[in-house]
C-alpha cells in the first residue's frame, strides 16, 4: 500500500500550499482518519494525545469547508457573531492552536480571533465586532465575553472541544454546560480527548449525535518510546541531585515538574543562582510571563523551563529530549502527560523522576498504571537512606479512604441535649 500524502487527502491548493511551505508531506495516523471524518461534517469523538498531530486534524477540513462555502458564495459571518469555535482548555494550548490556524491558512481569507483571560478584555472585544472566522477561545474569558455580548453564537455551524479529559481535571464542565446551551443545536461538533473515561463519555452525551469514533493511539503507548528512569533520594538532597544531574549530564534544554507554583518558583530561584538560566511558568504568572518563559525555552535562551501540571498542558516543544520529575504528580495519569513531552512526534525522549521515600505510594500509582518498573539507579554522592520498595504490579492501587466523622466529645454531647 502507497504511504498516504496530504496531496491525497481531499483539501484545497490554498491549504496544501500552506502545508507545503511548512515542508508538512505526510499525514499522521489521526489526520488520516480524522481530516475525511471532519469533512463528512458528522460529529466526531477521538481519542488522540498532544504531539499526535491532532491539532492539523480538526483544523485542516475546518478550514477546507470554509474555503469551500466562501467559493459558494455563503453570506458572510456577521458582526459579533462566529462560524467555527474551538475551545481549549489553557491559554498556551489555545496559542497554540491560533499559531498553526494561522500558519495553515496563510494563502487563505478567514478572519482568526484567539481569546482568554489574564489579559485585558476591550481589545479582543474590539477584534470580535468584524465577526469572526474561527474562533479560538478559553471557556471563562469566553462566557465572560458572551456576557458583554460582545460575541454572539447564532451562526456557529461547528464546535470544537478539545483536551476535554483536561477540561473536566481542571473543573471547566460548569463552564462547558453554559457554552453548550448557547451554540445551535444544529451543529457539527468536534471532541477530542487523550482518553474516554466514563466521565467524557458522560459529557459526549450532550455533546456529539450519532458520532465517528476514532482512537489511534493505544492508552499509555507515549510510555514505550521514552527511556524512564528513576533516582531514589532524600528529600534534603533533591536539589543538589537535579543541578548535578543537569551539570554533569549535560542537560541543555530540559523541562521539570513540580507539584506546587510555590515550588516551582523556589526552584526556579536555586537553578538561577546556580548559573543554570531557568524560569518557572504556572497559573499565579501572568500570561505576557508565561508566554516569554516559553518563547525564551522554545529559543533556547533558557535552559530550564519549570512547570507544575495544569500549565505544561498545551506545551509543544519541538524535539525536546528531557523531562524530569522534580516530584512526581498527585494523579497518575499525569505521568504519562508530563512525559508525553518528550519522545514527541516518534522520536526518543528520556524521562527522569526523582523519588523520596515518601512518595513510594505515588511511584506505585504509575508503575502499576503503565504497567512496568521504572529502572533505578543511582548516582555517586546521593545515598536514599530509606529503600523505597518494589511496586507489585499486579496489585490494584487502592482507593483512598474517606474520612471518618469526628465524634463529638461526650460533655459537649450531654450540653446539646440539655
Amino acid at each position: 500500500m502507497s504511504e498516504a500524502s496530504f496531496s491525497t487527502i481531499d483539501l484545497c491548493d490554498p491549504i496544501l500550499r500552506a502545508l507545503t511551505e511548512q515542508n508538512y508531506t505526510t499525514p499522521t495516523p489521526i489526520q488520516c482518519e480524522g481530516i475525511p471524518a471532519v469533512l463528512s461534517k458528522k460529529d466526531v469523538m477521538a481519542a488522540a494525545q498532544t504531539g499526535t498531530g491532532k491539532t492539523a486534524a480538526f483544523t485542516l477540513p475546518i478550514l477546507h469547508l470554509l474555503h469551500e462555502a466562501k467559493l459558494k458564495k455563503q453570506k458572510p459571518v456577521a458582526n459579533n457573531h462566529v462560524r467555527t469555535l474551538i475551545l481549549a482548555p489553557t491559554r498556551e494550548l489555545a496559542s497554540q492552536i491560533y499559531d498553526n490556524v494561522i500558519k495553515y491558512s496563510q494563502f487563505m481569507d478567514v478572519r482568526v480571533n484567539l481569546v482568554f483571560g489574564g489579559v485585558k478584555i476591550n481589545p479582543q472585544m474590539m477584534k470580535l465586532r468584524r465577526g469572526t472566522d474561527i474562533l479560538i477561545a478559553t471557556p471563562g474569558r469566553l462566557l465572560d465575553l458572551a456576557q458583554k455580548n460582545s460575541v454572539k453564537f447564532g451562526q456557529v455551524n461547528t464546535f470544537v472541544l478539545d483536551e476535554a479529559d483536561r477540561m473536566l481535571d481542571m473543573g471547566f464542565i460548569h463552564d462547558i454546560k453554559r457554552i453548550i446551551a448557547l451554540l445551535p443545536p444544529k451543529r457539527q461538533t468536534l471532541m477530542f480527548s487523550a482518553t474516554f473515561s466514563d466521565d467524557i463519555r458522560q459529557l459526549a452525551k450532550r455533546l456529539v449525535k450519532d458520532p465517528i469514533e476514532i482512537t489511534v493511539t493505544p492508552p499509555n503507548s507515549t510510555v514505550e518510546r521514552i527511556e524512564q528512569v528513576l533516582y531514589p533520594v532524600n528529600q534534603s538532597d533533591k536539589t543538589k541531585l537535579l543541578v548535578h544531574l543537569i551539570k554533569t549530564q549535560h542537560f541543555h534544554h530540559v523541562l521539570v515538574f513540580t507539584r506546587t507554583k510555590h515550588g516551582a518558583n523556589r526552584l526556579t530561584t536555586t537553578l538561577n543562582k546556580k548559573e543554570i538560566p531557568a524560569a518557572a511558568i504556572h497559573g499565579n504568572k501572568s500570561q505576557n510571563v508565561r508566554t516569554r518563559a516559553l518563547n525564551d525555552f522554545k529559543n533556547n535562551d533558557i535552559q530550564v523551563l519549570v512547570a507544575t501540571d495544569i500549565a505544561a498542558r498545551g506545551i509543544d516543544v519541538a524535539g525536546l529530549p528531557y523531562v524530569i520529575n522534580f516530584d512526581l504528580p498527585d494523579v497518575s495519569e499525569d505521568y504519562v502527560h508530563r512525559i508525553g513531552r518528550t519522545g514527541r512526534a516518534g522520536e526518543s525522549g528520556l524521562a527522569i523522576s526523582l523519588v523520596t521515600p515518601e512518595q513510594a505510594p505515588a511511584l506505585a500509582g504509575i508503575e502499576r498504571l503503565i504497567k512496568l518498573h521504572i529502572p533505578r539507579k543511582s548516582e555517586p554522592g546521593f545515598v536514599c537512606t530509606t529503600a523505597i520498595p518494589t511496586t507489585n504490579l499486579q496489585k490494584k492501587a487502592k482507593k483512598p479512604k474517606k474520612p471518618k466523622k469526628p465524634k463529638q466529645p461526650q460533655a459537649a454531647h450531654n450540653q446539646s441535649k440539655r
